[in-house]
């Protein structure tokens, strides 16, 4: 099945030069221009994937992907690769804190480009082995890509779901952050780490609030999800 692309970008120029190279390899593309656009094409054409600029003549896209996180149907909301002339490292943090799940800076290399997005479809795609993982009264299904905690759904990104799903994998194991860079985004940031301590903050706001506590951090060394005691 081709993967269908939703391409938010205002300059017409690199909007077109973008949507052909990207239908050249396979995608199927639905490009806008404005991030208000984009939010209504999303439930209409359900992509796969959003390239999101940031810097829009309307809505930015960091706000954008706040609404879909806000207002779309987690966890089926689409992965957004963020594409940007702002290249500050709290620039990227902040894309990615805003709901992202890869950043990439203009100028770009378009075959790059091409394979952080095949990444990110990768690791989103729901090709999970089959299996309920349960830990406590944590329950993650890879089919159905659901979160629970003690019967209440959790609504996470998609890169949320996949950290999560890694640490249940490895219930009980010490993660180093090289580790959880490797499993969960299959690439590095260039030593930047910080993004893993930042997810497991956005997991623990979110699925871990009330004891007993799942996500532990073991200082120095990573980070654990441990079975609660009985």
């Amino acid at each position: 099945m081709t993967e269908h692309l939703l391409v938010v970008e205002d300059d017409t120029t690199l909007r077109e030069l973008l949507s052909a190279s990207l239908r050249l390899v396979g995608f199927t593309v639905t490009p806008v221009m404005t991030g208000t656009e984009a939010l209504a094409a999303v439930p209409q054409v359900r992509p796969d994937l959003i390239v999101l600029d940031v810097m829009l003549p309307d809505v930015d896209g960091f706000e954008v992907v706040r609404r879909l996180r806000r207002e779309g149907s987690p966890p089926t909301a689409p992965p957004v690769l963020f594409l940007t002339a702002l290249d500050a490292a709290e620039d990227r943090v902040s894309g990615l804190t805003a709901g992202g799940d890869d950043y990439v800076t203009k100028p770009f290399n378009l075959e790059e480009l091409i394979l952080r997005i095949r990444a990110i479809l990768r690791r989103t795609s729901g090709q999970q082995p089959d299996g309920l993982l349960v830990v406590g009264d944590l329950t993650l299904s890879p089919e159905s890509r659901q979160v629970t905690r003690g019967g209440r759904t959790v609504p996470l990104s998609p890169t949320e779901f996949n950290l999560l799903r890694v640490l249940m994998e490895h219930v009980g194991q010490v993660l180093s952050k090289d580790q959880l860079l490797d499993l969960v985004w299959h690439y590095d940031f260039g030593g930047d780490d910080s993004i893993v301590a930042s997810y497991v903050s956005y997991l623990r706001r979110k699925m871990d609030t009330e004891e007993p506590k799942l996500i532990h951090t073991v200082r120095g060394t990573g980070y654990v999800l441990r079975r609660p005691p009985r």
